[in-house]
């Protein structure tokens, strides 16, 4: 992903900035008076931990310390509900703007969750497949007083997986007997859904279809451009790729591909399993991040990390619709110019909400222990994601764009669960 010098250095910084202004922003048109505007923002507990690990560095075994974090912002409309994320650029500041989005999140397609999000500062890729499981287990173990089935429900996100839930939820079970709803995104041995890997990619699918629809076009008609190729990148592709889109370009870490005609997504995806990347994909030519921001194309759908469209780069995006598959991929400035540019974004609290929506149905089927086929599943995620789509679209209407009208509506539910409950 191409940034700039002060977006590489503070991400975390610039996300947090990002959040504040397209609140401050909903909070300016619902007159909401400073004690509201403090209560909706503060987060209810943040909790930072030390995990020590012993690990192999140059041969010998030596220990380091990793910082741990969990913010949990609201939970009037349910427990606490958001990812655990592995990353060396993790910290506190990026942690609580996330756990603050999903807030807003899980409030919009209106299941009863709160927000919440964690992480460790850390490179997984540096770490043995032990390492990492003691890693997780010791996180696990600093967190217990704070999570559990009906408090707070970790979920996977960048860099962590079905089999770091399955480490979570037996060590969760050491001391709380068998409890799979502690965690979602599970393998399906483990009470894991079907349909639960795929739900985020296939979600965002599905919101791009009534995003052309909704512009005149139709989702076979489609050029799509997808920057990050992921669980989420390239399961969007895929499902695109089904419904008769033509995706022109995708991108991964280490560079893209492109071809006019439309790339044959199944062998991209046998690509990057066999080799690790997207350069050198048979009958595609290569682009860089910053040309496939550029492509002329109908949809754009960053599928990275954040801050990907920003105030340096949005005149160059061509597409008439930008979905946001990734957090807060495109910055206030840049949303702001799109939208005088009559491009329509759609915010990645209603884009890529297709994920937590499935992770609700997990944990449905596992307090019910009754799991459902992965087609059941997927049919009441887009119901609900349709709902949201519609709801959302009819409060623009009155004058707003799709993320002023998503928060605006998201905010007022939990102000007025909030209200309901009492202090």
């Amino acid at each position: 992903m191409e940034t700039s010098n002060e977006e590489m250095a503070h991400p975390e910084e610039r996300c947090h900035s990002d959040q504040r202004a397209f609140l401050s922003r909903v909070f300016d048109r619902l007159g909401l008076d400073r004690a509201a505007r403090t209560l909706l923002t503060n987060s209810f507990r943040e909790v930072t931990v030390q995990v020590p690990v012993r690990v192999q560095r140059g041969g010998r075994a030596v220990l380091e310390t990793f910082e741990g974090y969990r913010v949990q912002h609201n939970h009037a409309r349910g427990p606490f509900k958001g990812g655990l994320r592995f990353h060396p650029d993790v910290d506190i500041v990026e942690v609580r703007a996330l756990a603050q989005l999903m807030t807003w999140k899980t409030s919009l397609v209106d299941i009863p969750f709160g927000g919440a999000k964690g992480g460790i500062a850390v490179d997984p890729g540096r770490l043995t497949g032990d390492e990492l499981e003691t890693l997780t287990k010791r996180f696990t173990q600093k967190l217990m007083p704070i999570i559990g089935p009906m408090r707070d429900i970790p979920a996977p996100d960048v860099n962590t997986s079905p089999q770091i839930m399955a480490w979570i939820f037996e060590e969760y079970s050491k001391t709380h007997d068998y409890a799979p709803a502690v965690v979602t995104g599970k393998p399906v041995e483990l009470g894991g859904a079907r349909g639960r890997l795929e739900a985020t990619g296939h979600g965002v699918a599905f919101i791009t279809a009534l995003a052309c629809r909704d512009r005149g076009l139709a989702v076979a008609d489609a050029r799509v451009a997808i920057q990050g190729f992921g669980n989420v990148g390239s399961h969007t592709a895929r499902r695109l790729s089904e419904l008769g889109a033509r995706v022109v370009a995708i991108s991964d870490v280490h560079g893209g591909v492109y071809r006019g005609d439309g790339l044959d997504v199944a062998a991209a995806i046998k690509h990057v399993a066999q080799t690790g990347r997207l350069q050198g994909l048979a009958g595609a030519e290569p682009i860089d991040n910053a040309q496939l921001l550029a492509l002329p194309c109908d949809v754009l759908i960053p599928a990275a990390l954040g801050g990907a469209i920003n105030e340096d780069n949005e005149a160059d995006v061509q597409a008439s619709v930008v979905v946001e598959a990734a957090n807060m991929p495109v910055t206030h400035g840049a949303d702001d110019a799109l939208g005088e540019r009559g491009i329509t974004v759609v915010p990645d609290i209603l884009a890529n909400a297709g994920g937590v929506i499935a992770s609700y149905f997990e944990w449905v089927q596992d307090i019910q222990q009754l799991g459902w086929e992965e087609s059941e599943l997927l049919g009441r995620m887009e119901a609900l994601l349709e709902r949201a789509w519609a709801a959302t679209v009819s409060a623009a209407g009155g004058g707003s764009g799709l993320r002023t009208s998503a928060y605006e509506i998201a905010v007022e539910r939990v102000l007025h669960a909030i209200e309901l409950r009492g202090f």
